[in-house]
């Protein structure tokens, strides 16, 4: 088992946002089939949010104990009737274990080596398979909230594109939430908060990200806060 500790302040916050939760799954959700691998599957609810139904295994990977606790308490309430597997540590835990999908929900951008994380990830990936990663994009607009969550950085498509792993091919790689971006230079310039405020995510949540569904569309996915990338393996 590899152990790592990890503040988790944001993950508590984040799980109220529904509307954000339903935007990605919808562009991500399709790709997710088969045996399922969630990397740093945190306190388990986008697990729950993200799982279309199936008979696959869903293999919950989360290295920080504690939250690793809170993980097993929430799937073990699951509704979908799915049977999933929690384990305590990362890639380096599963041996040669093989599976139809790899997600990273808002965990590749914690991860010093990035590149090493997805290479050894495509040898768990098999044949046909999707590999998929949810991150926050943009350098530029690094503040003390992405530094008190452990980010390393944010992401845009040139940087996901150096880091792709030479098996795989991209099938899709989108910015989201547009109107959220305007929000985050907000932050950015002004604010510099170290974590956002409940009454400040429920706006953002109900009032930014509704009108980002429909602006991402008329944008044809070329501005967001946001970024997902997925590969396919040949």
């Amino acid at each position: 088992m590899n152990e790592t500790k990890y503040p988790g302040a944001e993950l508590e916050l984040f799980a109220a946002a529904r509307n954000w939760k339903s935007h990605w799954c919808q562009q991500i959700r399709p790709f997710v089939s088969g045996d399922i691998l969630e990397v740093g599957a945190g306190i388990g609810s986008n697990t729950l949010t993200l799982d279309p139904g199936g008979k696959g295994r869903w293999v919950c990977l989360e290295p920080d104990p504690d939250l690793f606790f809170r993980l097993m308490k929430t799937i073990g309430k699951a509704p979908s009737g799915r049977l999933y597997e929690p384990v305590c540590g990362t890639l380096r835990s599963l041996e040669d274990e093989q599976f139809d999908t790899i997600v990273y929900i808002d965990v590749l951008e914690h991860i010093e080596d990035d590149r090493e994380e997805l290479e050894r990830a495509t040898l768990h990936l098999r044949s046909k398979g999707h590999l998929i990663v949810l991150s926050p994009a943009h350098q530029c607009l690094f503040t003390p909230f992405d530094a008190t969550i452990g980010h390393v950085r944010r992401y845009n498509r040139s940087m996901l594109r150096r880091i792709s792993p030479s098996c795989l091919s991209f099938v899709r790689l989108r910015y989201l939430d547009s109107c959220g971006l305007a929000a985050s230079v907000v932050n950015r310039v002004l604010l510099g908060q170290s974590m956002p405020t409940k009454a400040q995510l429920r706006f953002w949540d109900q009032c930014i990200v509704p009108v980002s569904r429909a602006l991402d569309l008329f944008f044809r996915y070329n501005i967001g806060k946001s970024i997902v990338a997925i590969w396919c393996k040949p």
